[in-house]
């Protein structure tokens, strides 16, 4: 009996993710799956069922990319082919303050700094799936600025939109979009007072621009709770909400999340 592999997502292109559904022939210890490059976390549903989340980076090439699939038993491995497809990403205009266009030397040094510890924090998960149920929306308005925008800072062209932007006002309750440990509380020079939550197996939120942090690094959180209020701190045209997923250390948008993590 061969493996089973269903695919599920919004749409095969970058940004975006793709969440596996895997029928083992019977029980298996392990099972390692490698997506893009890179090894990806999967966990058991039932005693033959398991699951995996595969996110396509922003910067991911368009073409066939090959999920591999080890059960590590004779003939309990599989190979399903994703076919990316090229997707065009809107541009931004935006005015802000020049300091966070053209960063001063000490700024220079302080923004690398950081930017290695995010990369840091993305490379270490917890071993096991610390999230549980649906995710859910940290604050109650619509997604206002689109994930993977190519944004324009003061007529200079700078990296794509990392994230999805939600228009709220200052002091909105933020919650957690679900379970997990806080692994990231405090400031950053492009985002502001930063919140990151690990969720586990790889998968890890951002939320950035806050005005108030309610929680400390280390701290366990459930889903739906208070962890902060909305603010404008950091790269900001006004008070809202910017929330970034990462998936494996792919950048993919937060509301492809929401609809497929349930």
């Amino acid at each position: 009996m061969p493996i089973g592999v269903e695919v599920e997502a919004r749409a095969i292109h970058p940004g975006e993710l793709v969440v596996l559904t895997i029928a083992l022939p019977g029980p298996a210890v392990r099972l390692d799956v490698s997506a893009f490059g890179h090894p990806v976390a999967a966990f058991r549903v039932d005693h033959r069922t398991w699951r995996a989340l595969v996110g396509i980076d922003l910067a991911a090439s368009a073409g066939a990319h090959d999920i591999v699939i080890d059960a590590h038993k004779e003939g309990w491995h599989a190979t399903k082919r994703l076919q990316v497809l090229p997707h065009h990403f809107p541009s931004r205009s935006l005015s802000v303050d020049g300091a966070f266009v053209n960063p001063s030397p000490e700024n220079e040094i302080r923004i690398e700094r950081e930017a290695r510890e995010l990369q840091a924090v993305w490379r270490v998960s917890a071993p096991d799936r610390l999230w549980s149920g649906p995710f859910v929306r940290p604050v109650p308005g619509e997604a206002n600025g689109r994930f993977g925008t190519r944004s324009v800072f003061n007529g200079q062209p700078r990296a794509p939109h990392g994230g999805a932007d939600f228009l709220s006002g200052a002091g909105t309750p933020i919650r957690a979009p679900n379970a997990g440990r806080i692994v990231l509380a405090r400031s950053l020079y492009f985002t502001g007072n930063t919140i990151v939550i690990d969720h586990g197996l790889g998968l890890f939120s951002l939320l950035a621009h806050l005005s108030v942090v309610d929680v400390g690094e280390g701290d366990t959180i459930a889903a739906g709770q208070v962890v902060g209020q909305v603010g404008a701190t950091g790269r900001v045209t006004g008070p809202h909400l910017h929330w970034a997923v990462r998936v494996n250390d792919a950048r993919v948008d937060p509301l492809s999340v929401l609809a497929l993590v349930r």
